[in-house]
C-alpha cells in the first residue's frame, strides 16, 4: 500500500532512511510526473519541475498554483508533447505515482524503485500499483518483464527496504 484508504500517505508509512533516498533522487531528477493526490512536499519540491497527470484539462496547460507544474491529459496530449511543453528534453524522469500513473509508464522504466515497509499494515489502502492487494507489488512487476536486484537496507529498525527492479534481460 501507497496510502491509507483515504489517499493519504499515513505517517506510520514515513521512514527516515526511505525518505532521503527518495528526496535524493527527486534531487537528481529532470522532471518528476505524478497524480493530483501524490506529492513529494519536500523544500525543494517548488523548485522541480513536474507533470500531474489530471483528466480535468484538455490542452497542456501550467498548473495556476505551481509555476513549474505542467498539467497533463495523456489522451490529449503524448508524453513527448507534455515534456516538451514543460521544457524538459533530456534527463532523468521520476515516476512518484499514484497506481494509475505508475501503470501508464510500465514498460518504460529502466529502473523501478520499490520501498518496503513489512510492519506496516494499512487495512483498506490504495494499493501500489493497479491490481494490488489482489497481486502482490513483487507480480505486477514481474508481469510486466521487470526482474529484481538486491535490496538496500534503508531502516534497520523497521526492516524498510528499497528494491530495484530492471527490465529482464534476454538470455543468450
Amino acid at each position: 500500500m501507497l496510502a491509507d484508504a483515504g489517499h493519504v500517505m499515513p505517517d506510520s508509512l514515513k521512514f527516515d532512511g526511505d525518505k532521503l533516498f527518495f528526496e535524493q533522487a527527486l534531487d537528481r531528477a529532470a522532471l518528476i510526473v505524478h497524480g493530483r493526490n501524490s506529492h513529494e512536499q519536500q523544500p525543494n519540491s517548488p523548485q522541480r519541475k513536474r507533470l500531474i497527470v489530471t483528466r480535468r484539462i484538455k490542452p497542456l496547460t501550467v498548473d495556476p498554483e505551481m509555476p513549474n507544474a505542467t498539467l497533463w491529459n495523456p489522451k490529449q496530449a503524448s508524453f513527448e508533447e507534455a515534456c516538451a511543453f514543460a521544457d524538459v528534453a533530456s534527463g532523468m524522469v521520476a515516476i512518484i505515482g499514484g497506481p494509475v500513473v505508475f501503470e501508464m509508464f510500465m514498460g518504460r522504466y529502466d529502473t523501478f524503485w520499490l520501498s518496503e515497509a513489512p510492519h506496516v499494515r494499512l487495512p483498506g489502502g490504495e494499493g501500489c500499483f493497479v491490481g494490488v492487494p489482489e497481486r502482490t507489488p513483487q507480480q505486477v512487476l514481474t508481469s510486466h518483464g521487470m526482474q529484481p536486484d538486491a535490496p538496500y537496507l534503508l531502516d534497520a529498525a523497521h526492516g524498510v527496504t528499497v528494491t530495484p527492479w530492471r527490465p529482464a534481460r534476454a538470455s543468450n
